[in-house]
């Protein structure tokens, strides 16, 4: 499916300056202290980070989709429930690691953007570790392809996430390297290595 942008570009030159524009917004997240206005757990926490990231680039940034999504042999929840299924995560408790990275799951079986799920939900994951235990995961101390193999698992099985998640978390949260360090590990998991959040 061939998403509209409002920069007017596609191909290899569209996915340079989404990865750019993008990552100057998670820049300025932390930077500016944006990050800690947004709400920490619910959906609209989460659509306020993927709003923020993505406004310049697509129309839809922050908007619950409504189009059927799927990857691989994998279908994301259903978009007719979707609404329903997201309130239900908001509501999920937040207080243990346990609880926060079964709500991770939850929202990534839910997907409920057309694109930036992963960037936006895992910013949001780190909000929440943030908040409830004062951790944050350094996400460039996670292998990529471990990572997607087990998140593709973790709707039957989620040990192999959370021990994957649990032995990269650190009580840095306020540190500026973590942070920028994280994003680009983040974007790289989704096949964006162009720049590095430091300087763009």
């Amino acid at each position: 499916m061939e998403l509209k942008n409002k920069l007017g570009l596609d191909g290899l030159e569209f996915q340079h300056e989404e990865e750019r524009i993008s990552k100057q917004k998670a820049k300025r997240l932390y930077d500016e202290h944006i990050l800690d206005s947004f709400e920490v757990g619910t959906y609209a926490g989460l659509q306020a980070i993927h709003r923020w990231l993505f406004e310049d680039i697509y129309d839809f940034a922050g908007q619950t989709r409504k189009l059927n999504l799927s990857k691989g042999f994998f279908r994301f929840a259903s978009a007719i429930y979707l609404n329903e299924a997201l309130q239900q995560i908001s509501n999920m408790p937040q207080e243990t690691f346990d609880q926060i990275i079964a709500k991770y799951i939850e929202m990534n079986i839910a997907h409920p953007f057309l694109e930036g799920n992963g960037r936006a939900s895992r910013i949001w994951l780190d909000a929440m570790l943030k908040k409830e235990i004062g951790k944050v995961i350094n996400w460039a101390k996670v292998d990529r392809e471990d990572y997607l193999a087990a998140m593709e698992r973790s709707p039957v099985k989620s040990t192999e996430i959370k021990l994957l998640l649990e032995a990269a978390l650190t009580d840095e949260t306020e540190d500026r390297t973590v942070f920028m360090h994280s994003i680009d590990a983040s974007y790289r998991y989704e096949g964006y290595n162009r720049y590095k959040t430091e300087d763009v």
